[in-house]
């Protein structure tokens, strides 16, 4: 019998780091949580215990703090950019792979104006971004989690098949809530990602405010296929999203009608459909 290694990777997670960018004015909080992940020429290490060339998990946190210090001024894309090229340089190194997850602070309002030195944590959204770098060049993926959303009306789920398991009454409105996350890839490295994050989310919201939904599954397309129409540099779309239930509680027994007004929410469990909208070749 013969007995080989596959595939296998390697690296450090859960790396949290924060910079506090001390502007003449205003400070601004950049907080970030980064993984490290590489591939490459490690077999060594697994079948003979030789550590020759592997590279310190230590070593790529202390990497990570360093780079932040130098590195991030701008958008997390060319952050994880920098990261992943720096990893590639190692000779053994074949792949690199950064996924940095931004966490937003906003300035607390504060005597009619923003302050300059006191913020808010907003958990409303997580920006991500995934870089990949290897011999054949630098991969570029955004994303986003964390966004919940809700429409009171203009969802329906009517027409599916019934058998003797079946108690979901159709509905032709009913309210959808979801806590989306969506990951994209862009088609060139040549762009303002900040500005492009901006620019899909928009798209996102304001598609999810505007469409008709047949159901989740119908959702996942139309918001998929608006980010595309709407943004040449986007050539994929994947997305997630758990149908968060809001079912319309029984007042009878209460003497109390309720014409859609009273619900109670649950998460769990919960359907969770996912897709993912791409061009055609």
């Amino acid at each position: 019998m013969t007995i080989e290694l596959g595939a296998n990777r390697y690296g450090k997670s859960a790396i949290r780091v924060v910079r506090v960018v001390r502007g003449q004015d205003r400070h601004a909080v950049r907080d970030l949580t980064v993984a490290v992940a590489l591939e490459g020429a490690f077999e060594a290490a697994h079948v003979e215990g030789d550590n020759a060339d592997v590279i310190a998990t230590d070593t790529m946190k202390n990497t990570v703090y360093a780079f932040a210090s130098d590195h991030l001024e701008g958008s997390i894309e060319a952050f994880g950019r920098s990261l992943a090229e720096h990893f590639l340089g190692f000779e053994q190194v074949a792949r690199s792979t950064i996924t940095t997850r931004e966490h937003r602070w906003v300035p607390i309002a504060f005597d009619g104006a923003a302050a300059p030195d006191a913020f808010t944590r907003d958990p409303s959204i997580t920006r991500v971004a995934t870089v990949v770098a290897d011999d054949e060049g630098i991969t570029t993926e955004a994303g986003l989690d964390d966004l919940t959303v809700m429409k009171t009306t203009k969802s329906a789920f009517v027409g599916f098949p019934r058998d003797r398991y079946t108690t979901l009454p159709e509905t032709t409105d009913r309210i959808m809530a979801t806590q989306v996350s969506a990951r994209w890839r862009y088609e060139s490295d040549d762009l303002d990602y900040d500005a492009c994050f901006a620019r899909v989310l928009r798209t996102l919201l304001e598609e999810f405010a505007a469409h008709e939904s047949p159901s989740v599954q119908a959702s996942a397309w139309i918001l998929g296929r608006a980010v595309l129409e709407h943004h040449p540099e986007v050539d994929e779309v994947r997305m997630s999203l758990p149908n968060l239930h809001h079912w319309l509680v029984d007042l009878a027994p209460f003497g109390l009608a309720n014409d859609g007004e009273v619900f109670v929410a649950t998460r769990e469990p919960h359907g969770l459909i996912e897709a993912t909208v791409r061009r055609a070749e």
